[in-house]
């Protein structure tokens, strides 16, 4: 069997290592950091022993059957939450839940949305429009890559509310972008995908337990075959006669980011221009008593956007995806505002005490998903024959998203076995 280096050790590295190994390759992983997982990580949380705190709140649905198939093979699938419920909060605390119904797609959801709070009859009826749109021409449209989410909503003539409190929520927290700088093609994705084409394709998964424990040596166990180099940084890939070298291996896989690619292989000579990224802000808050009972909650018309229950109530993580207007706030301004916005929807956070915080902010979180970019992002394959690429921004068929990391990762796995005359594909498609 190949030996193969896998250089990053994000999602989409550690999804192209765990198949290789299943299939036999001796694998290494190189990661510069101390822990696994990339953006999608867990680590110690300063000034307490073994504490560990997830960089940001990361979830997936049950269309992101890659991503899944990633746990199975981790042996970890057990330590996903799956919820059927999702929780809209209102300021003053009103509370709306669309919850999955046992009509079949895409009547699922029927039942729950009429009786949601916090939209008009005019807005749903938008809403519901929009959505046989979306079924009519996710297919035939061939602009959807050109125009941005916001324009086509606004073509289809959606109200305000429909906008600021549906539409928005779904798909700035889905993609980490805002509506206006969201090529459509994604947002027609992730509601295809996610609520139309399947009734179970909607149960969202929360992980139980901290992220690195999904990733951790004893979920590798049984992978002799696959090397884990933490603390190992791989600066350059050097060629010689037309092929990746520099390392023990017979194929490379680079799994980093947009921005490392250039110096790591410039001999790739990747146009890049308009790659950019967008931030997730992620703030913990430790409470001296419990403030919800609810396990997790859309935030309407504020700031932040969803909150977290991680410790029967005591401890919430609040999110805010696409954060610019957060990248530069101090560490207590960013504190101050999450817990005065979030006791206009929980009124127990307003006689609780704070008794810890901590703020985690991603600038480089994901790369932006802009009008244009989708034919741009690089194949797998790349112009040397043991040199492949993986990582949520190549062109992997879906979003920045941790199922698209895995399904970037399983690609590049395919491309190796194909360099090695070997059949063998690990890539899913959701039903």
């Amino acid at each position: 069997m190949a030996r193969v280096a896998v250089i990053g050790g994000g999602l989409a590295g550690l999804a192209a290592a765990a198949a290789l190994g299943d299939s036999g390759h001796q694998v290494d992983v190189y990661e510069m950091r101390p822990y696994f997982g990339g953006r999608a990580a867990s680590y110690p949380l300063p000034g307490t022993e073994g504490e560990h705190i997830d960089n940001c709140q990361h979830i997936l649905l049950g269309c992101c059957v890659n991503l899944l198939d990633f746990y199975r093979r981790l042996g970890v699938q057990d330590r996903i939450r799956f919820h059927r419920e999702f929780y809209f909060l209102e300021p003053g605390g009103r509370l709306s839940t669309l919850k999955l119904g046992r009509l079949p797609a895409p009547a699922h959801f029927a039942s729950s949305f009429l009786k949601l709070n916090f939209l008009g009859w005019r807005d749903k009826s938008a809403i519901v429009r929009a959505m046989l749109a979306i079924r009519r021409e996710r297919l035939v449209r061939t602009d959807l890559d050109r125009i941005t989410m916001l324009e086509w909503l606004h073509a289809k003539r959606q109200t305000p509310d429909a906008i600021d409190r549906f539409w928005r929520q779904v798909l700035v927290s889905a993609l980490n972008e805002e509506l206006d700088r969201i090529a459509a093609i994604h947002g027609f994705q992730v509601f295809w995908l996610g609520f139309l084409s399947g009734s179970r394709n909607a149960e969202m998964g929360i992980p139980a337990v901290p992220l690195g424990e999904l990733y951790s040596a004893e979920a590798w166990s049984g992978r002799p075959n696959v090397r884990l180099h933490p603390r190992t940084t791989v600066d350059r890939i050097r060629f010689d006669n037309g092929r990746a070298t520099g390392l023990d291996a017979d194929h490379y896989i680079s799994a980093v980011p947009f921005e490392k690619l250039e110096a790591l292989a410039p001999e790739l000579g990747l146009d890049l221009t308009g790659f950019t990224h967008s931030p997730i802000t992620g703030i913990h808050l430790w409470f001296d008593r419990p403030v919800t009972a609810l396990p997790h909650a859309t935030l309407l018309d504020r700031t932040i956007q969803w909150f977290f229950n991680k410790d029967d109530g005591r401890y919430l993580m609040v999110v805010v995806s696409a954060s610019r207007s957060l990248v530069g706030m101090e560490r207590k301004s960013l504190i101050d505002l999450a817990v005065q916005e979030l006791g206009g929807f929980l009124p127990e956070v307003r006689n609780a005490a704070l008794t810890k915080a901590h703020v985690v902010k991603e600038v480089r979180a994901t790369f932006s998903a802009a009008p244009g970019l989708e034919t741009r992002r690089p194949a797998t394959k790349t112009g040397f024959p043991n040199l492949f690429l993986a990582g949520d921004w190549t062109r992997s068929g879906w979003p920045a998203t941790m199922e698209g990391a895995v399904r970037s990762g399983y690609l590049a796995a395919e491309a190796v076995n194909e360099a090695e005359g070997r059949a063998e594909r690990f890539l899913l498609t959701p039903q």
